[in-house]
């Protein structure tokens, strides 16, 4: 019968496999009416089958990397820059936001995981300094844009510093586009001032960010890390989280300690310092404080902190 046969054909392109081969089955020695019954059958257990596009899930990280200086003794980046990348490929996040990055030690990174390119200048705009660098998996994202602008009352000056911070601080930006699906996202990274007297130099950085939010299209998913420097919870969070959600919070599981810098004994302060935001249809599946170390070696005087995150279908 043709068009049983077609009815066959057709569910064979919808099938899973396991389907096709009991239908197959099922017709040796069946006359025209039992094909088309078995056709209809298929068909209907085809389209139960069918499912939407799933949702793209993204593994993000926040990594305050430590720059590299001698004055760290034994836990200077010679004897901790294995360690750092074994951390990272061992948790193979998608994105991550680094602060205190020098250029030697991003480019050392891509050296030693060749899945990850980085993007990003320095505080001072260049490359001689502290870089907001961000590192992306190459075959998970493409990289749209890019760029940087500074915490200060002249945001689009590099290197400019205001509100009596004793060091420029700035924002990494960068458009990604997820490959299998061509979803945009914006990723900002950040490090906020960071003596006790910085304040309110910290409060005026979160408030001048979200005003520059104010102006990215609100239906473009949105992502930011950062070592902020101040406690999640208190004026300076709250100048950004609302708008912007807190990954940490919003987990459905969390793992590890709160308080994320420890000054490499392994025993955080209390305040969470290392954030983790967004803003758009993400559902974060999990977020963690990875304590990882070797023998009480640590990859950084932060501990890392990463979160899975679905970005539902529009």
């Amino acid at each position: 019968c043709p068009v049983a046969n077609a009815l066959l054909t057709s569910a064979s392109r919808l099938m899973i496999p396991s389907f096709r081969v009991d239908y197959n089955e099922a017709l040796k020695g069946g006359d025209d009416l039992k094909r088309h019954d078995i056709a209809m059958a298929v068909l209907i257990l085809g389209a139960l089958s069918l499912r939407p596009v799933p949702a793209q899930t993204l593994k993000v990280m926040t990594f305050n990397v430590r720059l590299p200086t001698p004055n760290d003794g034994p836990n200077r980046w010679e004897n901790r820059r294995d360690l750092l990348v074994k951390t990272i490929r061992d948790q193979s996040p998608d994105l991550i936001g680094t602060q205190e990055l020098y250029r030697e030690q991003g480019d050392y990174i891509v050296e030693k995981a060749p899945e990850f390119a980085w993007f990003g200048l320095s505080r001072r705009g260049n490359h001689s300094d502290e870089h907001m660098g961000v590192f992306y998996r190459k075959e998970k994202l493409r990289l749209a844009d890019s760029g940087d602008f500074w915490l200060s009352e002249t945001p689009d000056k590099p290197g400019s510093m205001s509100w009596g911070m004793s060091l420029p601080r700035m924002v990494t930006w960068g458009l990604f586009e997820l490959r299998e699906t061509g979803e945009k996202f914006l990723f900002w990274n950040t490090h906020f001032a960071h003596r006790s007297e910085d304040e309110a130099a910290r409060l005026r950085a979160a408030r001048l960010m979200a005003s520059r939010l104010e102006s990215t299209d609100p239906a473009t998913p949105f992502l930011m890390t950062g070592d902020f420097n101040a406690p999640a919870g208190g004026d300076v969070y709250r100048a950004l989280a609302p708008p912007l959600e807190d990954a940490w919070i919003r987990a459905a599981r969390r793992l590890g300690p709160e308080g994320t810098f420890h000054g490499f004994t392994g025993k955080p302060d209390p305040p969470r310092i290392d954030w983790i935001l967004y803003r758009g249809p993400w559902r974060v599946l999990a977020a963690e404080t990875l304590t990882v170390n070797d023998g009480g070696r640590y990859p950084s005087d932060h501990f890392p902190v990463a979160a899975v995150l679905e970005l539902s279908a529009r």
